[in-house]
């Protein structure tokens, strides 16, 4: 997955944390941090289980399209 459309708020599924057990839930979603060098090499920032912003592999992850209420009400509740 390459995220090469302009930057905006975006939400991913998890569906692999293989390698990354503790810091990333399958089927959760996760608010992606824009990040156009790390999308390049094929990576995604994302704000995991400890709160804080990490690159991932964006294999780990599919996007998801919510509309802005449900986008708002996400950013709210985290």
């Amino acid at each position: 997955m390459m995220m090469n459309e302009p930057w905006a708020l975006r939400f991913v599924i998890c569906i692999d944390n293989t390698a990354y057990p503790v810091a990333l839930e399958r089927r959760k979603i996760y608010q992606v941090i824009p990040d156009e060098h790390a999308a390049t090499h094929h990576l995604l920032r994302v704000i995991d289980e400890s709160g804080e912003e990490y690159l991932y592999p964006s294999t780990y992850f599919i996007p998801v399209d919510f509309a802005p209420s449900i986008q708002e009400a996400l950013l709210r509740a985290a």
